[in-house]
């Protein structure tokens, strides 16, 4: 059984592939957030801001999911350590470690200035909406780095929203279901012809502003669809700012600060 290192595992979308994944692979877990395994699971604390601890982390396992990292718009500090110089420390301590395959969640907020009339595909300029969104395309360049100078094996999946349903109309367009995202995963640690590769992590919806084809060619089927959610979701629906509706970013390319929904330990020193 393979060995896949989660970082961020404390986080919603390391919750719910812990349990999509089970009985799948050894997982071991990583959080600067305290965590309990549960069975077939190790957890190894690490600060993505320290690069002893991810050599540690990284030590024998077969892939790293990178899901580690501060996910909203916030303090340029806080996303400057945990997003650069963390996803930096995570490339670098996998390569040293002689990991072979890196899968990368980067983020819709790399792309979010495309607007919602535009169907964009994984050939786009990169045109973040935040400093978020730039630390996700600081990623994205990592990764075409760690692939082309050193043979890693790497996977970018640029998630939409992760959940059990889509929550509004925005959501309607890059929802993925928890299933759906676990098959994207699996794709990226088995398919033997991944060398580095831009998917996008949404499912099969209708409304959908991504060409998902690269997916496709890597043999993704969604399951989900988010139009079975879509008439409670926009009776619901009530105006918002004209521009972030106008915009594949929402709110993000209008806010500059957005609640984290995983705030980090408070800084020592």
């Amino acid at each position: 059984m393979k060995t896949i290192l989660i970082t961020g595992a404390a986080g919603g979308i390391g919750t719910h592939l812990r349990r999509e994944l089970a009985g799948r692979y050894a997982l071991r877990l990583s959080d600067v957030r305290p965590l309990a395994p549960g069975a077939g699971e190790t957890f190894v604390p690490a600060d993505l801001s320290d690069m002893d601890a991810l050599l540690r982390a990284t030590q024998g396992v077969d892939a790293l999911l990178h899901l580690g990292g501060y996910s909203v718009e916030g303090p340029w500090q806080d996303i400057l350590d945990a997003n650069i110089v963390g996803a930096y420390n995570a490339f670098e301590a996998a390569r040293r470690n002689g990991v072979p395959r890196v899968l990368f969640a980067t983020s819709n907020h790399a792309v979010g200035f495309y607007r919602r009339d535009e169907t964009i595909d994984h050939h786009v300029v990169p045109r973040p909406d935040s400093r978020y969104g730039v630390s996700k395309v600081f990623g994205e360049a990592l990764a075409s780095l760690y692939a082309d100078k050193y043979g890693m094996r790497v996977f970018c999946i640029r998630i939409g929203n992760v959940a059990p349903a889509p929550i509004d109309e925005r959501r309607l367009s890059i929802w993925i279901s928890p299933r759906d995202l676990a098959q994207l995963v699996t794709i990226g640690i088995e398919h033997p012809d991944v060398r580095h590769e831009i998917v996008y992590g949404i499912s099969g919806n209708t409304r959908a502003w991504y060409d998902n084809s690269n997916a496709e060619r890597l043999g993704y089927r969604p399951l989900d669809d988010s139009e079975a959610y879509a008439a409670e979701v926009l009776a619901r629906e009530r105006p918002g700012d004209p521009r972030a509706a106008m915009y594949q970013g929402g709110a993000f390319v209008v806010e500059e600060s957005i609640e984290n929904p995983a705030p980090l330990p408070p800084r020592r020193g």
